[in-house]
């Protein structure tokens, strides 16, 4: 099995880039867009100056527990840069969110409660929700990780979609959302 087909058999299809903006992304932002694939995981990120984004973590269920997932967040974190990802809220029919949750928080992610994220897929039309999370050896405000997130979405998320899937996706105003007065509840808070 490829890769694609590794991440689209374990991400929902709202969440899923296309086969095609992936490949696109890995050729002509190669300088930032990166791939690192062994026979059982998949890590796909985006690395700047200042932070990570970690697009597509999968670690095959064969793998899971042996420490796979934490080695691939190491190498990361040695870059002593933030690193950020998007991740689902908890879902009682799907126990793999909560046990992701927990992976995260065991490797010291915290949950950015003033960021607000809403997009409609491409795919499915549909409003997916999701949180953000962050980890930070320099104790990035918030409002840091919203930049990072505005940027990620706009050379990531957004690359060539017109092109790429004959529609735009929604503006970056539409889709994240700082409010610090707001301060969503800790979704790693109870896990």
């Amino acid at each position: 099995m490829d890769w694609y087909e590794k991440l689209h058999q374990y991400f929902p299809p709202e969440e899923m880039k296309s086969q095609v903006h992936m490949e696109t992304l890995l050729k002509e932002k190669g300088d930032i867009y990166h791939k690192d694939e062994g026979p059982h995981h998949v890590l796909m990120y985006v690395e700047l100056e200042d932070f990570i984004f970690i697009d597509y973590l999968f670690v095959s269920k064969d793998a899971r527990g042996q420490g796979l997932g934490h080695k691939l967040l190491d190498r990361l974190k040695k870059k002593n840069k933030s690193i950020i990802l998007e991740v689902e809220p908890i879902n009682y029919e799907d126990t793999d969110t909560e046990k992701r949750l927990k992976f995260y928080k065991r490797e010291g992610f915290e949950h950015a409660q003033s960021i607000g994220y809403r997009r409609r897929s491409l795919a499915t039309n549909e409003i997916t929700e999701m949180e953000i999370l962050y980890w930070s050896p320099t104790n990035e405000p918030e409002e840091s990780i919203y930049d990072a997130m505005k940027k990620t979405y706009e050379l990531i998320h957004t690359y060539k979609d017109k092109q790429l899937y004959g529609k735009s996706y929604q503006n970056v105003k539409e889709v994240l959302t700082f409010d610090d007065e707001k301060g969503n509840e800790n979704i790693l808070s109870d896990i």
